[in-house]
């Protein structure tokens, strides 16, 4: 056995063992590993309430508006709107008749329009439709279309702006916007004078009337220009004096009168079946209003002075030596 001494074994130096602080140091110093976070949806979002997109307002207006009002309901100015634009079309004019009563619209029962009605100024304002499918032709007169009023909706829902931009739409589609004007001189009436360029003011012999029709012509805007037709005289009324003359109802507004309607019974029965008046072969009514359409052509077309047709017609009758007894002989 060899007594040779081995060159001591080098021993492997080991870590010291850590101590819990120093274990935590070293964590801190190590830098933190990214941590998954499952990614969170935010909630829906609650839908926008739908704005009212407005129109583009059309640079020069090619067609005139024309707002026809009374203040004071029943007065004739459904169907003196009616008759107008049946007239003006019948002169070759592109002609639309605007029912701006919300809610209680009647100018479709008038033309006889209302079972073609789909769509109204309403859905074209909140663009529902397009203003080609609102608008309804007239049965006879092709030139002739009615744009009709909401009726199950309120006044209040329709803003003057978007009244505005939709008439200014329809002055670049036709020589002539009839806007047919809610009675009062509430919301209605302000949204439809609003997009107008010109008034006619509607009203009867009667004092009530004529005191609203004044009101009326005090709420228009100054640089509007106004006129004056008187519907439903009896000149027999007048010749007794129990009804206003002419002069009276001018006296009190003093306004450009461009026309005079005679009372005529066969007017209801017109209306009532959805005919026009003017085209009543023989009424006087009808005259009057195609001579209210020839004069808002330009056409320099006399007012006749309807409380002297009766001696007029005496006047021939005499010269003609012609009696009842004769008739009956």
């Amino acid at each position: 056995m060899s007594n040779e001494v081995r060159p001591q074994e080098e021993l492997i130096a080991l870590p010291a063992p850590k101590t819990i602080g120093d274990a935590l140091a070293a964590a801190a110093a190590q830098p933190p590993e990214p941590v998954a976070v499952a990614a969170v949806e935010p909630p829906p979002a609650e839908p926008a309430p739908k704005k009212r997109v407005r129109m583009p307002r059309a640079t020069e207006a090619k067609g005139r508006a024309i707002v026809i009002t009374s203040g004071k309901g029943g007065v004739g100015k459904t169907t003196v709107t009616a008759n107008l634009g049946a007239a003006l079309a019948d002169a070759g004019k592109r002609v639309v008749v605007f029912d701006a009563d919300v809610g209680l619209r009647n100018l479709d029962v008038v033309m006889g329009l209302e079972n073609r009605v789909r769509m109204h100024a309403l859905d074209v304002i909140e663009e529902r439709c397009e203003l080609d499918e609102a608008l309804v032709r007239d049965r006879v007169r092709r030139s002739l279309l009615l744009l009709p009023a909401a009726q199950n909706r309120d006044k209040d829902e329709i803003e003057p702006e978007d009244m505005t931009d939709l008439v200014s739409e329809l002055t670049e589609q036709f020589d002539f916007v009839l806007i047919d004007c809610p009675a009062g001189i509430e919301q209605g009436f302000r949204n439809a004078v609003v997009g107008a360029q010109e008034a006619i003011i509607v009203t009867t012999p009667e004092v009530s009337a004529v005191r609203d029709a004044d009101r009326v012509a005090g709420l228009l805007p100054n640089d509007m220009p106004a006129r004056l037709i008187i519907n439903r005289l009896r000149p027999a009324l007048v010749k007794k004096g129990t009804m206003m003359s002419v002069d009276d109802v001018l006296e009190v507004l003093r306004l450009e009168l461009v026309g005079v309607i005679p009372d005529d019974r066969e007017v209801i029965v017109a209306t009532n079946r959805g005919n026009p008046v003017v085209d009543m072969p023989g009424s006087a009514t009808g005259q009057a209003l195609r001579r209210i359409a020839a004069r808002l052509l330009g056409e320099n077309v006399p007012i006749p002075d309807l409380t002297q047709r009766k001696d007029w017609f005496s006047n021939v009758l005499s010269k003609l030596n012609f009696s009842r007894a004769d008739a009956k002989g």
